[in-house]
């Protein structure tokens, strides 16, 4: 401290001990040792006075760092909506394209699909031989099932003519979609190209071909009397062909939707009337019937399954030489369909057909429509069928069909035995499989099926057949 600034302070020291004497003088205290003790205080005075400024200091920069964020915060703001503001005003983008499933030919989408499927067959006949080459080689038919007494025979067959191919058209005209369906295999048209010793060649056989508009059916389709569902998994063609309805014919068909899953279908379809004649068991197409067989259907769909109640009405006549003979025929079916699981991988399926003179509805005609005798009059054939078949899925891929199948057929009282003693009577069968699907479109199956039949005259027969198929479908 300089001496002038030493004066001063000691020339107030000096004073304050004038104004206080008492304390002054109670204590004296020299002039050095004030001034000692005021100049630490003024370097605490100053200390805190730094301090002070040096927080001051601190405190204005933390406030323009803020403001300098703020106002960068402010600037990315603005830059945001500025991008918003352009992103909005931008046209959506257009929805990646879906893949079409087939092809176009001009407005009409095509779709191909079937199957490829290899069947081989080792059956043993108890009563005789099955002609080579036949229907009866090639899936089970209880009809041709021999029943004359002769020696035992046992065969082995592989076909390829069950292979299917269908087209599924979709067309747009006049704001109505219209669609179509066109079906076929090589199993029902006999072969011109070689035989089973060379080429194993089969003409295609026309199975359905029909168009939908709105509500209407025109052409060939499973007949409306039938319920498709009941049909079991199987490797046989139609597995347990002896008590199911099993017609495909042209037809006009209205389906009309209920509500609730029920669905109501009448349709007027092509009538065709397949008798016998006194004495012979041979079936005869007459192509003389003059009404078209109505048929109608309820069907109900929901999560538990399916229900299905059928009605027939037809007319059966016969005209020769111009003496014609007629007579009515009726019949119901009831169908359903279980399912035993949520996946429905897993069902119990059933079907239960009553009907007078509708031989060639059930069973693929296993009964005469009806009975023509010599006064040219016709008699009625009575006929009772069921199916029932149950699928239990074992593991993925993997599942295990148990079915079981029967008709008995009754005729009219006055036929007498030497009449239709040859005529079929009744047949059953039961048959257990075992089908594996390594992927979704490839399944690989092995069935045994046994089944007998039975004349009027008591004459019968028995087959046991072994079924291996290798299916691809797509």
């Amino acid at each position: 401290m300089t001496k002038t600034g030493k004066a001063l302070i000691g020339g107030l020291l000096a004073a304050s001990a004038l104004v206080a004497p008492g304390s002054a003088w109670a204590k004296p205290l020299s002039i050095e040792a004030r001034l000692e003790r005021l100049e630490a205080e003024m370097k605490g005075l100053r200390g805190d006075l730094e301090a002070t400024r040096a927080e001051n200091d601190q405190l204005k920069k933390r406030a323009a760092e803020a403001e300098a964020r703020a106002a960068l915060a402010e600037g990315q703001a603005v830059d945001a909506s500025k991008r918003v503001a352009v992103l909005e005003a931008r046209p959506a983008p257009a929805p990646a394209p879906v893949q079409a499933d087939g092809f176009k030919s001009g407005n009409t989408q095509i779709k191909l699909g079937g199957y490829i499927k290899l069947l081989g067959t080792s059956t043993r006949f108890s009563d005789g031989e099955v002609a080579t080459n036949s229907l009866g080689r090639d899936f089970y038919l209880p009809q041709s099932i021999p029943t004359g007494g002769q020696p035992a025979a046992h065969d082995t067959d592989f076909t390829a003519k069950q292979s299917r191919f269908w087209l599924n058209l979709d067309t747009n005209l006049a704001g109505k979609t219209v669609k179509g369906y066109l079906e076929f295999d090589f199993q029902t048209s006999p072969g011109t190209q070689g035989s089973q010793r060379t080429t194993n060649g089969y003409n295609p056989a026309l199975r359905r071909a029909f168009m939908q508009v709105d509500r209407w059916t025109f052409g060939q389709d499973w007949t409306t009397f039938q319920y498709t569902g009941a049909l079991p998994e199987s490797t046989d063609y139609v597995g347990g062909a002896e008590g199911a309805v099993f017609v495909r014919q042209p037809q006009i068909r209205y389906s009309a939707p209920l509500g609730s899953g029920a669905t109501l279908h009448v349709a007027a379809e092509n009538p065709e009337s397949g008798t016998a004649t006194a004495g012979s068991a041979t079936l005869v197409e007459n192509g003389d019937d003059r009404l078209p067989d109505f048929a109608a259907r309820l069907a109900w769909a929901g999560k538990a399954g399916e229900l299905s109640l059928g009605g027939l009405a037809r007319q059966v006549r016969v005209e020769n030489l111009g003496v014609s003979a007629q007579t009515g025929g009726y019949g119901l079916s009831l169908g359903g369909k279980l399912f035993l699981n949520e996946t429905k991988s897993g069902d119990a399926r059933f079907l239960v057909t009553y009907g007078r003179n509708i031989g060639r509805y059930v069973g693929l005609n296993f009964a005469p429509d009806a009975v023509l005798d010599a006064s040219n009059k016709l008699h009625s054939a009575n006929v009772f069928a069921m199916m029932g078949a149950v699928r239990v899925p074992v593991v993925s891929g993997v599942r295990i069909n148990l079915m079981g199948s029967y008709q008995n057929v009754d005729y009219a009282d006055e036929l007498t035995a030497a009449q239709i003693g040859t005529y079929n009577k009744r047949a059953w069968s039961a048959a257990a499989n075992l089908f594996y699907s390594p992927v979704k479109n490839i399944d690989l199956g092995a069935e045994y099926r046994h089944g007998k039949r039975e004349l009027v005259n008591g004459a019968d027969g028995s087959t046991d057949r072994i079924e291996v198929v290798a299916k691809y479908s797509f």
